[in-house]
């Protein structure tokens, strides 16, 4: 293996302005390195910063600190070594399945011979021979997805990055896209050298990468790197494999701890300024019952109890941290932990359920108590959206106040502990007529 490496992400720090004046600080100290032979993962919660870390490679926008160097010279630009394939197909539907893959080699000004040469021989490469004049609108999901793979390939870049690439399949699809993706690597069949792929599955992580470097949020930043020293192909039921998919999500759901560990301390910096997560009391509930249930009876392997609800950590964790946030469950270790709140919720009537999940999130959720103390302080016992839109910006740019105040008030809807009109875009203590 070349001991030089293709890519090296040297202290590099994103932000962008706010604005209030302050800024928002996405990625922070991040380093990695990509050797030639490698499928590096990057893997994380959703805003974690692992798609703006890919445009920084990419050269499609630059640090405001550190350096990105592709082959041993800072990426100042876009990169002529570098491809991309996205979640979203990005395919012009106006063109046909050559048209769309030429179009890398067209923007290169190579002669029209060499053009169709490189265009057929990708396009046979990801197995859509045959379908060279097809439209896009012809096509699978999984076919279209091929597409941007054979366009990516068809320019020979040293290192192809994906981001999320196979999210948007169905399952069975994505799997086999999967397969052959890492028999066309394995196969050495692929002009590429290394591959940073992002994902959010952590399966996937463990099936495709040699090493998993996982992601911590506010801000981006990288928490642990995992070596995954499985041959390929790799099998999803060997014990090693599962063990390593355990170790990562042990990793994810680490926190720190203040000195005395109390559960009071698990949310040391949680504020009215804090962005909370869309995630509605039905998942919350969900959750709740299904851990209490046998076999799990209060405590359950968030990979095992993944894997029976179905769910991606992208849409686990948040509901997990969400119950933690409420005291109404631990997280840590990689397992979830109903706490006595959460099991008396799980056995409790519909009325009750109500009480326990107010008393909770008024307690442990500052926003909600901050807006319900407005509300009983005010004679008219009402208040405009802006009133508390206006502050949280003060925090948080205006798309994640919107999601916060959506997410808080979904629960206090729930609680029955405010209400809101949204015709009025007003809060208050009585439901609109």
């Amino acid at each position: 293996m070349n001991a030089v490496p293709l890519l090296q992400v040297t202290e590099v720090r994103q932000a962008f302005p706010k604005p209030d004046g302050g800024e928002l600080l996405v990625l922070e100290g991040v380093n990695l390195q990509l050797l030639q032979g490698q499928i590096v993962g990057l893997l994380g919660r959703s805003g974690s910063g692992k798609s703006t870390l890919l445009r920084l490679i990419a050269g499609l926008s630059q640090p405001n600190a550190g350096t990105v160097s592709y082959l041993g010279q800072q990426v100042m630009g876009p990169a002529p070594g570098v491809a991309m394939v996205f979640q979203s197909f990005a395919l012009f539907p106006w063109l046909t399945v050559f048209e769309n893959v030429a179009l890398g080699l067209e923007a290169q000004g190579l002669p029209r011979a060499e053009i169709r040469t490189k265009t057929l021989a990708a396009i046979d490469l990801i197995g859509l021979d045959g379908f060279e004049s097809a439209y896009p609108r012809e096509l699978s999901g999984g076919m279209r997805q091929r597409v941007g793979f054979a366009r990516a390939l068809v320019v020979h870049p040293s290192i192809l990055l994906m981001d999320e690439p196979f999210s948007a399949l169905d399952v069975l699809t994505a799997e086999t896209l999967r397969t052959d993706f890492l028999d066309l690597w394995s196969e050495g069949r692929m002009p590429i050298k290394g591959v940073i792929l992002v994902t959010h599955n952590i399966e996937e992580a463990v099936l495709m990468c040699d090493r998993v470097l996982v992601f911590g949020s506010n801000p981006g930043r990288i928490l642990t790197e995992i070596a995954v020293p499985l041959p390929q192909p790799r099998n999803r039921l060997d014990p090693m494999f599962r063990a390593l998919v355990e170790r990562i999500y042990v990793e994810m759901t680490a926190r720190p701890r203040a000195v005395t560990g109390t559960r009071n301390e698990w949310f040391p910096g949680l504020g009215i300024g804090t962005t909370l997560p869309r995630v509605s009391s039905n998942l919350l509930s969900g959750l709740i019952e299904a851990v209490a249930q046998p076999p799990f009876n209060g405590k359950a392997d968030l990979p095992e109890i993944a894997a029976r609800l179905q769910m991606e950590i992208d849409d686990l964790f948040p509901v997990a941290e969400t119950l933690q946030m409420m005291r109404l469950a631990e997280v840590e270790g990689g397992d979830i932990r109903l706490l006595e709140p959460g099991m008396a919720f799980a056995n409790a009537s519909l009325d009750e359920r109500k009480r326990i999940f107010a008393r909770q999130l008024l307690c442990f959720v500052p926003l909600a108590a901050h807006i319900r103390r407005i509300l009983d302080e005010r004679a008219s016992h009402a208040a405009p959206k802006s009133r508390f839109s206006d502050e949280l910006e003060d925090y948080m740019t205006p798309e994640a106040a919107e999601q916060t105040l959506r997410a808080v008030l979904s629960w206090a809807r729930y609680a029955e502990i405010f209400a809101y009109d949204d015709d009025r875009a007003a809060f208050s203590l009585e439901n609109p007529t």
